[in-house]
């Protein structure tokens, strides 16, 4: 049987709002198995958390850039806020990005990509820094670890590919980036301005999927058996039930498929009537918000004190 510790006990209270014997008794019912008692919290009707979300505990930047046709976005990670604000940390980011756009979003192809502006001199001529050995440089000039996270790029044959930037901490780089591809024959300028539109509404409502083919698998029939199990509560008969968990399933698809969302800009009409009201083709889109889905270990303030006035805590 897995130990069951407090602190198992204690990350699963703050992901459900459960009581902490629910979750106690939750993770006992899971084998320790944290999704699979989140799940039985939510079957028990103790949870009202509909998927779990990650804690942002990174700082950095998410940076975008645009070419024709053609839109990157990468998120680089730093330990503090303030190095958002560095200029050095910004302009890494801001070169990184229009990386992306010729490179690809491959992370390994990205980092032995040669930086831009970078020479070293070294015995009988010059040698160009590879953007790792440009992020190593940094890391020992600003003193904090960095990472480069994640990159995306999207291309459309025909129409634009939109950015939006959200907390903008000055232009083309912020918190949340959004990539918006729309194909089709309008004029370019109106595309990029449903694209922007688009974007904010990625921004706020967190589609998961293009349209219903594209929801992962798992995570629908993950949603089907809780909302199996909670119509089974009621009592009715298994073809009531049938037609219970098929209704709760479409308002589902409602909630994380983009297509299907309500449009944010009016609160009516869905982002798919929107999108073919303008002649346009919605092909792709991303989304990335900073530090999201990373885990930072919670730190005892007192104990750190302590340990660097070399006292135990009293």
């Amino acid at each position: 049987m897995a130990e069951i510790t407090a602190a198992m006990v204690r990350d699963l209270r703050e992901k459900t709002g459960a009581g902490m014997m629910d979750c106690k008794k939750a993770l006992v019912e899971a084998a320790g198995d944290m999704e699979a008692a989140i799940d039985w919290l939510r079957k028990k009707g103790l949870s009202a958390a509909a998927k779990k979300s990650g804690r942002v505990a990174a700082e950095g930047l998410v940076a975008v850039a645009s070419a024709p046709r053609t839109a990157a976005m990468v998120e680089i990670n730093a330990e503090t806020d303030f190095v958002a604000r560095n200029e050095h940390f910004q302009g890494f980011c801001a070169a990184v990005a229009e990386l992306v756009l010729t490179v690809g979003d491959d992370i390994e192809a990205i980092k032995a990509a040669r930086y831009p502006g970078s020479v070293d001199l070294v015995e009988g001529g010059q040698s160009f820094r590879t953007v790792n050995e440009q992020l190593t440089h940094l890391i020992a000039t600003i003193g904090e670890n960095m990472s480069i996270r994640r990159a995306k790029r999207l291309h459309v044959s025909s129409g634009a590919v939109a950015t939006y930037v959200h907390s903008a901490v000055k232009p083309g780089m912020g918190k949340i980036g959004v990539l918006v591809a729309l194909e089709g024959a309008s004029e370019i300028d109106a595309l990029e301005t449903l694209g922007r539109q688009i974007g904010m509404h990625v921004a706020a409502a967190r589609p998961e999927a293009l349209d219903a083919s594209a929801v992962d698998p798992s995570a629908l029939a993950r949603e089907r058996d809780v909302l199996s199990e909670q119509a089974r509560a009621s009592g009715k008969p298994e073809a009531i039930i049938e037609k219970m968990v098929e209704g709760r399933i479409r308002k589902y698809y409602e909630e994380v498929v983009l297509l299907e969302q309500v449009w944010v800009h009016d609160g009516e009409s869905r982002v798919k009537e929107v999108v073919k009201k303008a002649g346009g083709n919605l092909t792709g889109f991303a989304r990335y918000q900073l530090g999201e889905g990373i885990e930072k270990a919670a730190s005892d303030f007192a104990a750190e004190v302590a340990a660097a006035a070399g006292t135990a805590p009293a």
